[in-house]
């Protein structure tokens, strides 16, 4: 049966709890704006229902909750010039993932298997996150000439140390131990019991809160990769500019360091460039909502005036050649200023109405 047979959005109601669950398990759940505007008429009609105590997001299948957002639909506009049609599908999203943040009743968000990018949106920001032994946790967005959004600035800047710095510029993922680790993620549930977690949710008996409950499935994660490594990834990824961090990397005797630097390298370097600044942006800034805006600019930067998002999105995703031709193709040739202007770029309309 395909994915198209039945509603890419499963929204019902158990015992006070709001279930959602993203259904397109083929595409791993990919995102597009039905399924964004479906998410959020859910949210507005559970938000003063006094039957609903809290909500559970999901996802269809065994292959993860969201890997992202619908990119290749994003080259086809880009290419076509509907820059109207890009604004009003990041102005959905971001919206939804301010609403997740902002509930005034809990969400509960099961991050199992894939979860990257627009699903980063999703679940970076609910009230309970959980991940599984499954999960692999990303935003990987540089890899297509492009740059983390959906709040993951803001997450990333928070992250311990540089993590943040090198997450953002190598879109590395992350396990369930990475992921409690870098705060993305609350509690690790093995997957054999989530559909016990989900009866225990429903049932809320004692204790009674959502983070109570989840507890109750809590696992103790293994070693986390990423701790281990905090080492060269903190002294190479506090350098200023992203030329310097490659050059860190080459003197680090760990091999992990000198194949993160070849990725640094076959990467675009004006997303790693962008990136770079923008994450130590989001370390100034007051909340989500303002980072949201600072990354809903950015995005229509890239897609207004840079080649590389649409060649990174067919060398990646369309012919997947991977073989993408970036412009300009070495750091060298990046002006200093290129990052300065991207931040200060401003869209034709702000992402929140001014009060």
């Amino acid at each position: 049966m395909s994915d198209a047979a039945e509603p890419t959005v499963l929204v019902r109601t158990d015992r006070g709890v709001g279930h959602v669950t993203l259904n397109r398990p083929r595409a791993i759940n990919a995102l597009d704006l039905g399924m964004i505007q479906a998410l959020s008429a859910a949210l507005d009609r559970w938000q003063d229902d006094a039957d609903i105590d809290l909500v559970l997001l999901d996802g269809a299948g065994e292959r993860g909750l969201c890997a992202g957002g619908d990119v290749r639909g994003l080259r086809e506009q880009i290419l076509a010039g509907a820059v109207a049609a890009t604004a009003d599908f990041f102005r959905a999203e971001y919206a939804l993932n301010a609403r997740i943040a902002e509930y005034r009743k809990p969400i509960v968000v099961v991050a199992d298997g894939v979860t990257m990018g627009g699903g980063i949106g999703l679940a970076g920001h609910a009230a309970v996150r959980v991940v599984t032994e499954r999960s692999r946790l990303a935003m990987p967005e540089t890899r297509i000439g492009f740059t983390p959004d959906v709040g993951g600035s803001w997450l990333l800047a928070r992250a311990p140390g540089r993590l943040g710095e090198y997450l953002a510029l190598t879109g590395e993922a992350m396990d369930a131990a990475d992921a409690l680790y870098a705060g993305f993620a609350d509690a690790l549930v093995p997957s054999e019991r989530i559909g016990d977690l989900r009866a225990a949710l429903a049932d809320r008996a004692d204790p009674g809160t959502p983070a109570e409950i989840v507890l109750l499935f809590d696992e103790t994660p293994g070693p986390s990769r990423l701790e281990a490594a905090r080492g060269w990834i903190d002294e190479a990824f506090s350098a200023p500019r992203v030329a310097e961090i490659i050059e860190r990397l080459r003197r680090r005797p760990e091999p992990e360091a000198g194949a993160t630097a070849d990725l640094l390298e076959a990467s675009s370097p004006t997303a790693l460039t962008v990136t770079l600044a923008a994450v130590r942006a989001a370390r100034t800034l007051p909340d989500l909502r303002a980072a949201l805006a600072q990354e809903y600019g950015l995005v229509l930067w890239f897609a207004k005036t840079q080649p590389d998002l649409p060649e990174g999105i067919r060398a990646q995703l369309v012919d997947k050649d991977r073989d993408p031709r970036w412009h300009p193709a070495a750091l060298a040739d990046v002006d200093d200023e290129l990052a300065a202007r991207a931040l200060a770029w401003q869209p034709p309309a702000p992402l929140w109405a001014v009060p």
